[in-house]
């Protein structure tokens, strides 16, 4: 009852007067999904602009928050002790923008949740408009464009990220046939029940919830676009760096391709490519080291799968990354996973050659094998849910 008296601006003296149609009606109409890494300082910052953009508005906040080591999580709570509008989600063990956004939506009881940063550089006075357009019953999505009349990446982009963005988008806009004007954005307010709908589809890696949205949708959401300018950060640090850029080209590629691969697999595939180009700079400069090419080949070896540990704990498996200790043992075992990966390629591929004409389908269906295995086994022992 407390949560709906204070959401309604009900007085406490008449909140025992209140029927049970009055408290109904007051439920939260809209929900705000705010995923947060080390977002102490902007949170109390953002629930007051929200506080007054969303005034005469039935709303609650959702802070998901991914175990931030400065706080954000108690720092949320404090506000939610004294502010039955906002709740807040502790996520362990998981890591993830797409996935605290998935997990975000699916807390919610209200028809419309709307997902913005919890950086301040999302502006919260446009939420009544995406609110207005969706209750107009036309709209199934309302997308905060920054590439529409009127829209602009303002001072929150560099030069370099927002070229990057733009090649980012017109890569989404030719794959996979969105037709949004801006499908990188990450502000926007949908319908709950088409969420919901589409939340099976939905991958819980990755940083762009809204081209994962709308192209599992498959063209069945009718979608608005509002323009908006991207704001300037004023506290923390970004949480983008160069190797989400292999985490957002293994979506377009999962998507690209009808899911039927994981995402997670396509980024240890894009590792493994990686580390080729690795392995044959390490042969090359251990060849010139005047070592013989068994030798050098092995050490070679040795070092492609070092480097392709280290990427993947950094980005495959940013969810279940290892620390401390643990690293050393999950790169024993991985070295010893990519052993027996080697085992399974050869036999594989001596199983199927058997005309000399077929090399080459031999040498594919091993490197499957292998890669297929060393996915499987890595992430059932190196990288092992807690």
């Amino acid at each position: 009852m407390d949560s709906a008296v204070h959401m309604a601006g009900i007085k406490p003296e008449d909140s025992e007067t209140a029927g049970p149609q009055t408290l109904a009606a007051t439920a939260a109409e809209l929900s705000v999904i705010l995923p947060s890494f080390n977002e102490a300082a902007n949170i109390p910052i953002l629930v007051d602009l929200l506080d007054k953009a969303l005034a005469g508005i039935a709303w609650e906040a959702i802070v998901v928050d991914d175990n931030s080591p400065d706080g954000t999580t108690e720092v949320a709570r404090k506000i939610a002790q004294s502010d039955s509008r906002v709740r807040v989600i502790r996520r362990i063990g998981r890591r993830g923008l797409s996935g605290a956004c998935v997990e975000g939506i699916l807390s919610s009881s209200a028809p419309y949740v709307a997902v913005m940063d919890a950086d301040l550089q999302h502006d919260e006075t446009l939420l009544p408009k995406m609110l207005a357009e969706l209750r107009t019953g036309e709209a199934d999505l309302v997308v905060a464009s920054r590439k529409v009349a009127g829209g602009t990446v303002g001072e929150g982009l560099s030069s370099i990220r927002a070229w990057g963005s733009n090649i980012a988008n017109g890569l989404a806009q030719k794959l996979l046939n969105v037709t949004l004007s801006d499908p990188m954005s990450g502000f926007f307010m949908v319908r709950r029940d088409k969420a919901e709908e589409i939340a099976p589809k939905l991958s819980p890696q990755g940083f762009k919830i809204l081209l994962d949205l709308v192209s599992s949708a498959g063209g069945a959401l009718r979608i608005k676009e509002l323009p908006f300018t991207f704001r300037e950060r004023q506290h923390g640090e970004s949480k983008l760096d160069t190797l989400v850029t292999l985490d957002y080209f293994g979506l377009l590629l999962a998507k690209y391709f009808g899911d039927v691969v994981s995402v997670r697999f396509l980024m240890f595939g894009l590792v493994g490519a990686s580390g080729l180009f690795v392995h044959l700079a390490a042969l090359r400069v251990f060849l010139l080291g005047g070592l013989e090419f068994n030798f050098a080949q092995t050490a070679a070896s040795f070092v492609a799968m070092t480097s392709n540990f280290f990427l993947n704990n950094q980005l495959t498996y940013r969810d279940r990354r290892l620390h401390g200790l643990r690293v050393l043992i999950g790169l024993v075992t991985f070295y010893a996973v990519c052993s027996v990966g080697v085992l399974a390629n050869v036999g594989v591929a001596n199983l199927i050659y058997a005309d000399p004409a077929y090399w080459w389908f031999a040498g594919t269906a091993g490197a499957i094998m292998g890669a297929v295995w060393n996915y499987a086994a890595s992430s059932a022992l190196t990288w092992r849910k807690s």
